[in-house]
């Protein structure tokens, strides 16, 4: 990809992933009959619970470090994230032997906390909400010259997170569905992307909590509408759709349904007492999208991607 600006392609998302393959897991997708039969669907599950960092957004990040010339990487990376992009950039940075400083919100799991700071990233924290992250982040790019690695606004990072459904793909042949979770739609756009390439119909959805459906609003409206005060248990969903994401989503999905909190929550559970999977609640929505049943996915051969596993047990299980 020439320009950060640029709509990714399937050629991208190919050499995406033919960049950071060495440093990524290929992760397994997994199959249950019992919800399958539940969901009227064949449900395969792609389990970025497994990734590296424990979610899919090492994907991005990787390609984005690797994307950088060595001037660029000298300086250094800087972004803002409720937790896992953070995590997964500071991974990223130190496979690659360079600084990551993050933004996080003052009330971000602990367990996110911790595992950025378990990769070598340098924490700045600021109020929880959308502009405070932005600001704090565009002050750490003035002052250092780092280069700001959006969590999903980026081309670079699209096609990195583009490769989870290049994957599924490859794994599950006849797919007539994929869903995932969407926040800003790095993920979703990706795979929009990648499905809407194959040269075959491939029906895209996504899962998006109740209370943040921007993303739902405004592919309804037409027009990027976002949601003032944004709040779900499924913290890292609470972003506003991009201007780089929200016209590939326009032009490759075809629903998205919003979920409630508690049923985030019986979806966390069941992945986790039937599937065996711990999943954290922003990566169980689009299953939990799937089980409530208000998607059109019955008989269809399905792909759900669980997106990520950074689960803090005592908060959402109690």
């Amino acid at each position: 990809m020439d320009e950060n600006n640029s709509t990714p392609t399937l050629r991208d998302i190919r050499e995406a992933h033919a960049r950071i393959r060495s440093l990524i897991r290929r992760t397994p997708v997994l199959t249950s009959s019992v919800l399958s039969e539940m969901a009227g669907a064949e449900l395969h599950f792609k389990c970025e619970t497994f990734q590296k960092t424990g979610a899919f957004k090492a994907r991005g990040a990787a390609n984005a470090v690797l994307s950088l010339s060595d001037e660029e990487a000298g300086r250094g990376v800087a972004t803002h994230s409720s937790g896992n992009h953070a995590a997964a950039l500071a991974w990223a940075a130190g496979r690659r032997g360079i600084t990551a400083t993050v933004v996080m919100p003052r009330t971000a799991s602990r367990v996110k906390i911790a595992s950025v700071e378990r990769y070598g990233g340098r924490i700045v924290f600021c109020e929880p909400n959308h502009r405070a992250r932005e600001e704090a982040a565009e002050r750490i790019v003035r002052e250092t010259g780092a280069t700001l690695v959006h969590p999903y606004n980026d081309s670079r990072v699209i096609a990195g997170q583009g490769t989870v459904a290049l994957e599924l793909m490859e794994d599950v042949p006849g797919l007539g569905a994929i869903i995932c979770p969407v926040g800003g739609g790095g993920l979703l756009a990706g795979t929009a992307i990648v499905a809407g390439s194959c040269g075959r119909p491939v029906r895209v959805f996504a899962g998006e909590p109740e209370g943040a459906a921007d993303a739902s609003l405004s592919l309804a409206s037409g027009l990027r509408r976002p949601v003032e005060n944004p709040s779900s248990i499924a913290d890292g969903l609470l972003a506003f759709v991009g201007d780089k994401t929200f016209p590939i989503i326009q032009a490759g999905v075809e629903r998205i349904a919003t979920v409630s909190d508690s049923e985030i929550l019986d979806a966390v559970r069941r992945l986790l007492g039937i599937l065996k999977v711990a999943v954290e609640p922003s990566g169980a929505v689009g299953y939990a999208a799937v089980a409530s049943g208000r998607l059109p996915v019955t008989g269809l051969k399905v792909g759900v991607i669980l997106s990520g596993g950074n689960l803090d047990l005592e908060r959402v299980l109690g």
